[in-house]
């Protein structure tokens, strides 16, 4: 912990010590999280330095980059000390991170099992706070094709239109489909309308000689698989 001084600031402290300086000569790793969120908040208040207002934003969110990535705009200007600029600068830096792991190099992957769909997912629906649908249009030998949004609704629901689904797959000439949505409660079950919803789309879908592979539903701490489970028929 960064004792507190008012007579002193960072520009005061040994190289070593100021969390930009410590960053160049020791390296990305070297920095904690609060120094690094420090770096972007560039100046504290008159009572606490950067780190000391670094550490009592991450300490509201229980130290966990995780629930402090889901910070609005409106929660970091609640802080004194962060105004407009350092709030959208923030926000700017974790999207940046999730733009980058949905920009990772292009690679074919082979949809084997309801892990790896959920390991694809993860830079979509990751920190959401409200509810989307999305399809996964699968190739020859089940490889992906591409992710389609179908809907967004909000923290308890979103309407899932049928047609604009097997219209999308039809289009891509996709020889089958995974459906996807996140629960933002983080409850994993499926509900009755999402029990109706998938038995009606499987149905439909074996009609036409389209498969539906499997439906997932994404939460921040697991998934559910209706085909893991035996539900899709």
């Amino acid at each position: 912990m960064y004792s507190s001084n008012n007579n002193q600031t960072i520009k005061s402290w040994a190289d070593d010590d100021r969390p930009r300086e410590k960053l160049l000569n020791k390296g990305k790793s070297a920095v904690s999280d609060a120094e690094l969120l420090a770096i972007l908040l560039g100046s504290g208040t008159r009572a606490k330095t950067a780190v000391e207002l670094a550490q009592e934003i991450l300490e509201t969110f229980d130290n966990n980059l995780c629930h402090f990535s889901k910070a609005s705009f409106a929660t970091l200007c609640k802080f004194h000390g962060i105004g407009e600029a350092k709030a959208v600068t923030i926000l700017a830096s974790l999207e940046l991170g999730r733009r980058r792991k949905e920009s990772e190099p292009a690679r074919r992957i082979k949809v084997t099992s309801s892990r790896i769909i959920y390991d694809y997912l993860k830079p979509i629906f990751e920190d959401l706070e409200h509810e989307e649908f999305h399809i996964i249009l699968l190739g020859k030998s089940n490889d992906i094709l591409k992710t389609i949004k179908i809907s967004q609704g909000g923290t308890s629901g979103t309407v899932v239109d049928g047609k604009m689904i097997f219209r999308a797959a039809l289009d891509n000439n996709s020889r089958s489909i995974v459906l996807c949505h996140n629960h933002p409660s983080g409850q994993n079950r499926p509900s009755g309308n999402d029990l109706k919803l998938t038995k009606d789309l499987f149905a439909f879908g074996k009609m036409i000689d389209l498969q539906i592979l499997d439906h997932l539903i994404f939460t921040d701490n697991g998934y559910f698989s209706f085909s893991d489970e035996g539900l899709l028929q």
